[in-house]
């Protein structure tokens, strides 16, 4: 794997600390100190095929409100409570077969990212405003062959023969904004929330509405990101044990995991743009506990078929998060 690309973001995630900020006034910025990390995986479900594997590795810090990249986010509304925070996103995909040794034509090509979203979360009363920059490549460099390879070797399952007809290096380069509203609050015990997704950029492009619903024993999903930091915790439940279901819906203008990359056409194979499905839906269910500053959630995530031909798809995602 060329160093070169690691070394690039690695030089580029400092940026993210080094200017004085435009945006938020500082009473306004949350003293919450985060970190949290998800590994996905779809061999929970039998399978090995399109969503493979995936990790992320979030931290929010109140430093983080120093980022120069704060100048293009959106603000929120005024008195809202800030949160910063910089996220690293790793996904793999493949085709059906991964034992083949030959381009499997009108199947998924093998595809890997890796990037940084730098990210500001503006949350007032009973709404929140979340928009980021996204940074990073797709294709060799984020090392999904030999990541993959060397899983199914400790597992002793079939050797993946096909990354070396993966799309090929390109940047990643996307703006992404979120807005969630409170639709509906049954005391400490419910609530449903609207949410409304759009991204634009090299890697996707689409847009996106959708409803959260919470239950169980749980803090108001507008008090904190999911945990507070100690002195943040006056006041909320310390125990907390709910589920939750999320449903969305997409309209997709652009996946350069199936198109390949916008700048460098090389890839040895794609996808046409004539064979995605522009409207794609996605479920998700979770488990999630928590005490104090720690919190664990599972979940399982279904999509429908994303190109013509192909299969609706699930998964399996573990999370564990710290306040700091």
């Amino acid at each position: 794997m060329p160093s070169r690309y690691w070394l690039s973001l690695l030089l580029l995630l400092p940026l993210s600390v080094v200017a004085q900020p435009s945006g938020p006034r500082a009473d306004s910025v949350s003293a919450d100190r985060l970190l949290a990390y998800t590994f996905a995986n779809d061999a929970f479900f039998r399978t090995d095929y399109y969503f493979t594997q995936g990790m992320t590795l979030n931290l929010v810090l109140p430093v983080f409100r120093k980022s120069p990249v704060n100048r293009i986010l959106l603000p929120g509304p005024a008195g809202s409570v800030q949160h910063h925070g910089v996220k690293l996103v790793y996904d793999g995909f493949t085709p059906l077969r991964i034992q083949d040794d030959t381009i499997r034509r009108g199947d998924r090509p093998y595809a890997s990212y890796i990037y940084a979203a730098l990210y500001r979360i503006s949350t007032g009363r009973n709404r929140r405003l979340t928009s980021g920059l996204n940074l990073g490549f797709i294709g060799p460099a984020a090392g999904a062959k030999g990541f993959q390879t060397k899983v199914h070797e400790l597992l002793d399952a079939p050797t993946p023969r096909g990354w070396d007809y993966q799309v090929r290096n390109d940047l990643v380069l996307g703006y992404e904004a979120t807005l969630e509203q409170q639709l509906l609050a049954l005391g400490k015990a419910a609530e449903l929330i609207g949410q409304g997704r759009a991204s634009v950029g090299t890697l996707h492009t689409f847009a996106g509405a959708g409803l959260l619903l919470r239950l169980g024993k749980m803090n108001s999903y507008f008090q904190n990101l999911g945990l507070a930091s100690r002195a943040s915790r006056t006041g909320l439940q310390q125990f907390q044990l709910y589920a939750t279901g999320q449903a969305e819906g997409r309209v997709v203008g652009y996946n350069a995991t199936l198109q390949g990359g916008l700048f460098n056409r090389r890839s040895p194979y794609t996808l046409p743009a004539s064979a995605l499905k522009r409207a794609v839906g996605q479920g998700t269910v979770s488990l999630v506990a928590a005490y104090a500053g720690l919190s664990f959630r599972t979940s399982a995530v279904w999509i429908t078929p994303e190109f013509r031909g192909s299969r609706p798809h699930a998964w399996v995602q573990f999370g564990l998060s710290a306040a700091l």
